[in-house]
């Protein structure tokens, strides 16, 4: 009974240990690529060892890669698209933050960050990353995106809020109702504006019904404010 049990122990281990054997030949044959020069072949290896144990993988990213290195980038995208994949957000952000470091304006890794900061419900964060990639790519589709709902929905809860607020109010003096008017035309200048302005831009680069329909109710909204 004995020797069934320690026999059936070893069978189910041993996909664990050929696994781990695999991995390590993996991470050689990464190691003897990226020494050779042949940086395509290693990113494939590396690629490839992801698949097999991305814990791993990554251990060997952060202790056997020099992080000055031209593939070093290019190791780091690699687990940056694996761990979105596996919607690991904040391991995914780790990575993409890496690179951003490295190249602080660059677009792409921006975008990246911040698509990976919504994900983690870090809005704010986000929002200061997208403000970022207008500044360097006005016209950019995924930050106007973004920015065109964000500041659209903030407006409609303080208006919200707002309107709330004045409602309670049985009798409102005159004084309290220019107070109230005037919160709603400082909201519409801080908010409902910039969310039209990249919303616009939005739907030039392609008809998007959805944001024609804020844009219209920004609109309403705006007919309201300076009746």
């Amino acid at each position: 009974m004995r020797t069934l049990t320690i026999f059936l122990i070893s069978l189910f281990s041993l996909p664990l240990v050929l696994n781990a054997q695999s991995v390590d030949e993996m991470l050689q044959k990464v190691s003897a690529a990226i020494e050779a020069g042949q940086n395509g072949q290693a990113v494939s290896y590396f690629r490839q060892t992801i698949a097999l144990n991305i814990d791993r993988t990554e251990m060997y990213y952060w202790t056997n890669v020099d992080k000055n290195s031209e593939i070093s980038s290019k190791l780091a995208t690699e687990l940056a698209l694996a761990y979105k994949k596996n919607r690991n957000y904040d391991k995914a952000y780790l990575f993409y933050k890496e690179l951003l470091q490295k190249t602080p304006n660059n677009v792409d890794c921006l975008e990246a960050c911040a698509e990976m900061q919504v994900c983690r419900g870090q809005e704010k964060d986000a929002l200061r990353m997208y403000e970022k990639i207008l500044q360097l790519e006005a016209d950019n589709l995924a930050a106007n995106i973004f920015l065109g709902n964000y500041y659209y929905l903030t407006a409609e809860q303080e208006k919200k809020k707002l309107e709330t607020d004045y409602k309670k109010l049985s009798s409102p003096t005159k004084m309290q109702y220019a107070r109230y008017r005037d919160g709603l035309s400082k909201l519409f200048t801080t908010r409902y504006e910039k969310a039209r302005n990249s919303l616009q831009k939005v739907i030039l680069r392609f008809p998007s019904t959805e944001a024609q329909k804020t844009l219209d109710k920004i609109l309403r909204i705006e007919k309201e404010v300076n009746r």
